[in-house]
């Protein structure tokens, strides 16, 4: 009989530890890793000393970097800063500095190129035009002359308050055509006043874009800039301050097959038909 139950003992006790091994691994407190294979990561779950579980806290949203609206642009066979920046609506200067450029002849095929500015660099470069200062008129009998000219409201900024006009008089010799003429050809005669379409200043006065002859870039705002291309002679400077109606160059056929003033009104940066803006004639 003693035998018997010194056997059973025995018999019992392997079972018996099985199972409270067996015990311990179903417990909370010894989960066994889980592997995310796919899909969205499962969340990490912080015990309490209790034997509880607590949710973590959502993660706080990334915050968008203050240049994302930021443009680049990718240098191809051909390109020049000057033509970046009359793709750009930019002042080809800004581009060079915005990118560390000293020798602006200096551009590598694929390069990548920032092409505007930030929030932060617009903000601090904008520069409004001066007023239009009003002359004095003579003063009246019995009355003081003015110390000083009366100075007109600045030009706004805002698009719709440009009032284009006409850069020349001749008339059309071709429409705009997006995929062969980014803009009109005015004919004339040779030495024709060229007039600055609306106030602005100028961003580039020369001939270093092919194709353009003796060329002048205007830019009007952060939204539109105006190129007059093929002139005989120009009387501008870059960064001068021009007004609407202002004798900005004289007529010619610089890179041209006739005398013709090639006139394009760019939208940041993408031309756009200049019949659709210009008063009617």
């Amino acid at each position: 009989m003693k035998i018997s139950l010194t056997l059973q003992r025995r018999t019992l006790w392997p079972v018996a530890v099985l199972a409270l091994v067996l015990a311990g691994c179903a417990s909370p407190k010894h989960r066994a890793p889980v592997e995310q294979r796919g899909g969205a990561p499962l969340p990490v779950v912080t015990e309490t000393a209790d034997g509880g579980s607590v949710a973590p806290l959502p993660a706080p949203p990334v915050a968008k970097p203050a240049d994302e609206a930021v443009k680049f642009y990718t240098v191809k066979p051909g390109d020049t800063l000057i033509r970046i920046g009359l793709e750009a609506g930019q002042n080809w200067r800004d581009i060079a500095r915005w990118n560390g450029i000293e020798n602006a002849n200096v551009i590598e095929v694929g390069q990548q190129l920032r092409v505007s500015p930030t929030p932060t660099e617009q903000a601090a470069a904008a520069r409004p035009l001066p007023p239009v200062v009003a002359e004095a008129k003579p003063a009246a009998a019995g009355t003081a002359a003015p110390a000083t000219p009366v100075p007109l409201p600045p030009v706004r900024e805002a698009e719709e308050s440009i009032s284009w006009l006409w850069p020349a008089n001749g008339p059309v010799l071709a429409g705009f055509d997006e995929a062969r003429n980014k803009g009109l050809a005015i004919g004339g005669k040779a030495g024709e006043a060229v007039l600055a379409s609306a106030d602005g200043r100028v961003v580039y006065a020369g001939s270093g874009l092919r194709g353009y002859g003796n060329l002048v870039i205007v830019k009007h705002n952060n939204t539109y800039l105006t190129a007059y291309a093929h002139n005989q002679a120009l009387l501008v400077k870059e960064d001068q301050v021009v007004r609407r109606g202002q004798r900005i160059a004289e007529m010619g056929s610089t890179e041209a097959d006739r005398v013709q003033l090639h006139f394009e009104i760019r939208r940041h940066g993408k031309p756009v038909d200049p019949a659709r803006l210009l008063p009617a004639r």
